[in-house]
């Protein structure tokens, strides 16, 4: 089917300071239409929304996902979504975009650095956190916005401890959503699995290194067993406590992350986008890239390329970050 003319999908580049890279955009006059736009947009960087008011739906991931009065949604970067209020209403929000790698590399342990919150970090990412289900959430989120609206002394420093607060609340409830258990067990659970995060992530931090700088090449996980001075088997366990995901899976979301980003933004053709990102094939990519994202790389790359049928319209615009919400 032609792609419609006029269809876009806009890329919305926020620039953060890289000292405190957050910011806020808050007030009455961020109401969202009851009209679907249309169009897509996805972000350079984490956007977290919190509803204030009435609800609606966020389309994600192929997916349309309802959302009301408290909820608080978690974007991750380079995610195509939009958002829409019930009909009649105008839900109220507000909305912080944060890059938490450059926020928190100089606390988090090594292995965290590399844990962003993606698509690719959790199996089957839900976007939309209930403030009856995820109260603390809610709370952290609205504190975050109360300090950034201050600007009191210190309140810079305070939003960097709650948005960590925040980061590992997820870390501790996405992964364990729907697996049955108690609250009691939820909470020993994470506990346990944080200790042994802090006690072992710096000895995997070489392979995670040796993964982001090498992805293009072919190695062999007993090569980052070597790196981090561990057996394989014993390596394979840690890494999957830690990461949430064996170390080939982790090396196959890497690939796919950067394959997002050639199908963007060059016209490499996806035989060579394949073996650039260190694919072997390209029905490698194909079945890597489905089972991450959903949809092939060519679904992918309509979705975000310049139109062709107008060269004057473009399926990607570039905005350097929405000051205001669309009407």
């Amino acid at each position: 089917m032609a792609k419609a003319k006029g269809l876009v999908m806009e890329y919305r580049n926020y620039y953060l300071p890289v000292q405190f890279p957050v910011l806020l955009l808050s007030g009455d006059y961020w109401r969202i239409s009851d009209i679907p736009s249309g169009r897509l947009h996805f972000h350079n960087c984490l956007e977290i929304g919190i509803c204030h008011s009435d609800s609606g739906f966020i389309e994600f991931s192929g997916r349309v996902i309802p959302f009301k009065k408290g909820d608080v949604t978690i974007i991750p970067k380079n995610v195509p979504h939009t958002t829409y209020s019930t009909p009649g209403t105008e839900s109220h929000w507000s909305y912080l975009f944060v890059d938490l790698r450059e926020m928190f590399h100089n606390i988090l342990p090594a292995s965290w650095n590399n844990y962003d919150l993606t698509i690719y970090s959790f199996e089957d990412f839900q976007p939309v956190f209930s403030n009856a289900e995820y109260p603390r959430f809610y709370r952290l989120a609205t504190d975050i916005i109360a300090e950034l609206e201050a600007r009191t002394p210190g309140h810079q420093l305070s939003v960097k401890g709650l948005l960590l607060s925040l980061y590992i609340e997820i870390l501790r409830n996405e992964p364990l959503k729907g697996n049955g258990k108690t609250n009691e067990e939820t909470a020993s659970t994470a506990a346990k699995s944080i200790k042994e995060e802090a006690d072992n992530s710096l000895a995997i931090a070489p392979a995670l290194e040796y993964i982001e700088g090498n992805y293009m090449h072919q190695f062999t996980i007993e090569h980052l067993a070597s790196l981090c001075h561990w057996s394989p088997t014993h390596f394979r366990r840690v890494f999957h406590e830690i990461m949430g995901v064996p170390p080939l899976d982790y090396l196959n979301n890497t690939r796919v992350s950067k394959a997002c980003g050639l199908l963007r933004s060059t016209e490499e053709s996806i035989l060579n986008i394949s073996e650039m990102v260190g694919f072997r094939s390209v029905s490698s990519l194909n079945r890597y890239f489905l089972k991450i994202m959903r949809m092939s790389p060519r679904d992918y790359r309509k979705q975000m390329r310049l139109s062709a049928d107008d060269a004057e319209n473009r399926s990607i615009l570039e905005y350097s970050g929405w000051m205001y919400p669309e009407k």
